[in-house]
């Protein structure tokens, strides 16, 4: 099996992975699993992560996408601007070792 790097984008000056940034992605993934676990099988609207992880949807829209860069995550939009996300595979066994 290949092992993937990841890179997550940083905002500290040195180029290391800025440490609130990296928790703030953490608290993400962590409320989609939760959803994930109340809903099983069911799509979680960004909308409703956006209200449970209490981020405007600007922001949470950025975080997903490095989510997704990461292959941890699944975002599915629609053509209304509405969409879904979704841990993946690997989402799913880093949030269970957290």
């Amino acid at each position: 099996m290949e092992s993937r790097q990841t890179e997550i984008s940083s905002s500290g000056a040195d180029g290391a992975p800025d440490d609130e940034a990296l928790a703030q992605l953490l608290e993400v993934l962590v409320c989609l699993a939760r959803i994930e676990s109340e809903r099983p099988g069911k799509p979680c609207s960004l909308a409703k992560l956006s209200k449970q992880s209490a981020r405007p949807m600007s922001i949470l829209r950025r975080q997903l996408t490095t989510l997704a860069d990461a292959a941890w995550v699944v975002v599915t939009m629609d053509e209304q601007g509405g969409g879904s996300a979704a841990l993946t595979p690997a989402g799913a066994a880093l949030i269970a070792h957290v």
